[in-house]
Protein backbone atom coordinates (compact mmCIF):
# COMPACT_ATOMS: atom_id res chain seq x y z
CA UNK A 1 0.00 0.00 0.00
CA UNK A 2 1.48 3.49 -1.04
CA UNK A 3 2.63 5.22 2.22
CA UNK A 4 1.15 8.64 1.44
CA UNK A 5 -2.60 6.99 0.88
CA UNK A 6 -2.12 5.14 4.53
CA UNK A 7 -0.57 8.48 5.96
CA UNK A 8 -3.84 10.33 4.54
CA UNK A 9 -6.64 8.03 5.91
CA UNK A 10 -4.73 8.41 9.55
CA UNK A 11 -4.55 11.69 9.47
CA UNK A 12 -8.28 12.52 8.67
CA UNK A 13 -9.44 9.39 11.29
CA UNK A 14 -7.33 11.62 14.19
CA UNK A 15 -8.81 14.77 12.94
CA UNK A 16 -12.25 13.85 13.13
CA UNK A 17 -11.33 12.02 16.74
CA UNK A 18 -10.10 15.15 17.64
CA UNK A 19 -12.90 17.41 16.43
CA UNK A 20 -15.80 15.00 17.62
CA UNK A 21 -13.58 15.68 21.16
CA UNK A 22 -13.82 19.03 21.18
CA UNK A 23 -17.32 18.97 20.58
CA UNK A 24 -18.65 16.79 23.05
CA UNK A 25 -16.94 18.04 26.10
CA UNK A 26 -18.26 14.98 28.55
CA UNK A 27 -15.39 13.05 26.28
CA UNK A 28 -12.51 15.09 28.14
CA UNK A 29 -12.17 13.88 31.62
CA UNK A 30 -11.21 17.40 32.50
CA UNK A 31 -14.30 18.78 31.24
CA UNK A 32 -16.89 20.15 33.53
CA UNK A 33 -19.39 17.83 32.19
CA UNK A 34 -17.06 14.76 33.27
CA UNK A 35 -16.91 15.84 36.43
CA UNK A 36 -20.24 16.31 37.22
CA UNK A 37 -21.10 13.27 36.14
CA UNK A 38 -18.00 11.61 38.48
CA UNK A 39 -19.91 13.44 41.44
CA UNK A 40 -23.09 12.51 40.35
CA UNK A 41 -22.05 9.06 40.08
CA UNK A 42 -20.51 9.42 44.23
CA UNK A 43 -16.83 9.39 43.14
CA UNK A 44 -14.55 9.34 46.09
CA UNK A 45 -11.76 9.60 44.50
CA UNK A 46 -13.20 13.26 42.61
CA UNK A 47 -11.45 16.43 43.25
CA UNK A 48 -13.95 18.68 44.22
CA UNK A 49 -12.21 21.85 43.54
CA UNK A 50 -11.07 20.87 39.90
CA UNK A 51 -14.91 20.40 39.54
CA UNK A 52 -15.94 24.20 40.58
CA UNK A 53 -12.62 25.37 38.83
CA UNK A 54 -13.67 23.42 35.40
CA UNK A 55 -17.75 24.90 36.11
CA UNK A 56 -16.08 28.35 35.91
CA UNK A 57 -13.98 27.90 32.92
CA UNK A 58 -16.94 25.81 31.17
CA UNK A 59 -18.89 27.27 27.79
CA UNK A 60 -21.82 25.60 29.06
CA UNK A 61 -25.01 27.95 29.42
CA UNK A 62 -25.69 29.56 32.14
CA UNK A 63 -29.73 30.54 32.71
CA UNK A 64 -31.11 32.66 35.53
CA UNK A 65 -32.13 30.26 38.12
CA UNK A 66 -32.40 33.10 40.73
CA UNK A 67 -36.46 32.35 40.86
CA UNK A 68 -35.95 28.82 41.45
CA UNK A 69 -33.25 28.89 43.98
CA UNK A 70 -35.64 31.14 45.38
CA UNK A 71 -38.92 29.28 45.07
CA UNK A 72 -36.35 25.94 46.45
CA UNK A 73 -35.39 27.58 49.57
CA UNK A 74 -38.58 29.12 50.53
CA UNK A 75 -40.33 24.79 49.29
CA UNK A 76 -37.82 23.67 52.01
CA UNK A 77 -38.93 26.23 54.81
CA UNK A 78 -42.27 25.49 54.20
CA UNK A 79 -42.06 21.93 54.75
CA UNK A 80 -43.59 21.48 50.72
CA UNK A 81 -40.22 18.88 50.06
CA UNK A 82 -40.99 17.50 46.82
CA UNK A 83 -41.18 21.04 45.32
CA UNK A 84 -38.08 22.35 46.92
CA UNK A 85 -36.58 19.00 45.08
CA UNK A 86 -38.00 20.04 41.80
CA UNK A 87 -36.47 23.35 41.76
CA UNK A 88 -33.32 22.65 43.56
CA UNK A 89 -32.97 20.05 40.16
CA UNK A 90 -33.12 23.30 37.93
CA UNK A 91 -30.51 25.04 39.47
CA UNK A 92 -27.91 21.94 39.41
CA UNK A 93 -28.83 20.98 35.81
CA UNK A 94 -27.05 24.54 35.59
CA UNK A 95 -24.57 24.25 38.03
CA UNK A 96 -23.93 21.26 39.71
CA UNK A 97 -21.26 23.26 42.25
CA UNK A 98 -24.10 25.47 43.62
CA UNK A 99 -23.95 24.52 47.54
CA UNK A 100 -27.42 25.72 48.00
CA UNK A 101 -29.32 23.35 45.82
CA UNK A 102 -27.00 20.18 47.11
CA UNK A 103 -28.29 21.53 50.84
CA UNK A 104 -31.86 21.90 49.83
CA UNK A 105 -31.62 18.36 48.01
CA UNK A 106 -29.83 16.72 51.66
CA UNK A 107 -32.93 18.24 53.12
CA UNK A 108 -35.60 17.69 51.15
CA UNK A 109 -34.39 13.71 50.49
CA UNK A 110 -33.87 13.27 53.96
CA UNK A 111 -37.22 14.21 55.32
CA UNK A 112 -38.78 12.02 52.87
CA UNK A 113 -36.57 9.18 53.95
CA UNK A 114 -34.79 8.78 50.64
CA UNK A 115 -31.70 8.23 51.86
CA UNK A 116 -29.63 7.75 48.85
CA UNK A 117 -30.52 10.63 47.07
CA UNK A 118 -30.01 12.70 50.47
CA UNK A 119 -26.44 11.09 51.01
CA UNK A 120 -25.38 11.94 47.62
CA UNK A 121 -26.49 15.09 47.71
CA UNK A 122 -24.55 15.35 51.51
CA UNK A 123 -21.42 14.15 49.92
CA UNK A 124 -21.66 16.92 47.18
CA UNK A 125 -22.17 19.49 49.03
CA UNK A 126 -19.71 18.37 52.08
CA UNK A 127 -16.85 18.30 48.87
CA UNK A 128 -17.69 21.36 47.65
CA UNK A 129 -17.38 23.16 50.85
CA UNK A 130 -14.29 21.16 51.62
CA UNK A 131 -12.45 22.10 48.60
CA UNK A 132 -12.69 25.98 50.09
CA UNK A 133 -12.10 25.81 53.40
CA UNK A 134 -9.10 23.54 52.59
CA UNK A 135 -7.50 26.30 50.25
CA UNK A 136 -6.33 28.47 53.15
CA UNK A 137 -7.59 29.90 56.05
CA UNK A 138 -8.60 32.95 55.45
CA UNK A 139 -6.73 34.92 58.32
CA UNK A 140 -4.77 36.87 55.62
CA UNK A 141 -4.39 37.90 51.83
CA UNK A 142 -1.65 34.73 51.55
CA UNK A 143 -4.26 32.23 53.32
CA UNK A 144 -7.28 33.17 51.58
CA UNK A 145 -9.78 30.97 50.49
CA UNK A 146 -10.18 30.80 47.17
CA UNK A 147 -14.13 31.08 45.38
CA UNK A 148 -15.50 30.73 42.41
CA UNK A 149 -18.21 33.08 42.93
CA UNK A 150 -18.65 35.95 45.67
CA UNK A 151 -22.08 33.83 47.07
CA UNK A 152 -18.95 30.78 47.74
CA UNK A 153 -17.90 33.53 50.67
CA UNK A 154 -21.73 33.82 52.13
CA UNK A 155 -21.81 29.75 52.26
CA UNK A 156 -18.23 29.60 54.13
CA UNK A 157 -19.89 31.95 56.91
CA UNK A 158 -23.09 30.17 57.26
CA UNK A 159 -20.91 26.51 57.48
CA UNK A 160 -19.12 28.74 60.52
CA UNK A 161 -22.10 29.83 62.06
CA UNK A 162 -21.25 33.51 61.47
CA UNK A 163 -23.87 35.89 59.76
CA UNK A 164 -23.73 38.27 57.27
CA UNK A 165 -20.33 40.39 57.60
CA UNK A 166 -20.16 44.01 59.38
CA UNK A 167 -18.69 45.40 56.14
CA UNK A 168 -16.82 44.48 53.17
CA UNK A 169 -13.73 45.73 51.66
CA UNK A 170 -12.16 44.82 48.27
CA UNK A 171 -8.32 44.28 48.31
CA UNK A 172 -5.24 44.70 46.13
CA UNK A 173 -2.28 42.61 46.81
CA UNK A 174 0.75 41.04 44.84
CA UNK A 175 -1.21 41.15 41.80
CA UNK A 176 -4.06 39.73 43.35
CA UNK A 177 -7.90 40.84 44.35
CA UNK A 178 -9.43 39.59 47.72
CA UNK A 179 -12.90 40.61 49.59
CA UNK A 180 -11.77 41.35 53.07
CA UNK A 181 -14.95 40.92 55.08
CA UNK A 182 -15.24 42.21 58.84
CA UNK A 183 -17.45 39.75 60.71
CA UNK A 184 -18.21 38.59 64.71
CA UNK A 185 -16.75 35.54 65.69
CA UNK A 186 -19.55 33.23 66.95
CA UNK A 187 -17.81 32.02 70.12
CA UNK A 188 -15.77 35.34 71.00
CA UNK A 189 -18.25 37.85 69.68
CA UNK A 190 -14.79 39.95 68.95
CA UNK A 191 -14.72 40.86 65.44
CA UNK A 192 -12.30 39.20 62.88
CA UNK A 193 -11.34 39.80 59.18
CA UNK A 194 -11.86 36.59 56.81
CA UNK A 195 -10.05 37.02 53.55
CA UNK A 196 -11.70 35.59 50.02
CA UNK A 197 -9.63 35.15 46.87
CA UNK A 198 -11.63 36.70 44.39
CA UNK A 199 -9.60 36.56 40.98
CA UNK A 200 -11.69 33.70 39.73
CA UNK A 201 -14.70 35.70 39.77
CA UNK A 202 -12.97 39.25 38.79
CA UNK A 203 -11.96 36.86 35.43
CA UNK A 204 -15.46 35.21 35.08
CA UNK A 205 -18.17 37.83 36.47
CA UNK A 206 -19.30 35.52 38.47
Amino acid sequence: MNSKPRLLVLFIAAFVATRAFCQDPSKNPNSYEALAERAKNKDQTLDFRQLRLAYADSKSPRPDTDPNKKAMIAALNAKHFAAAIKNAHIVLAANYADMDAHFVEFVAHRELHESEASELHKFVLQGLLNSITDSGDGKTPETAYVVIDVHEEYVVLRSMGIGMPKSQSYVHKDGHAFDALTCIDPETKAEKVIYFNVDIPAKHGL
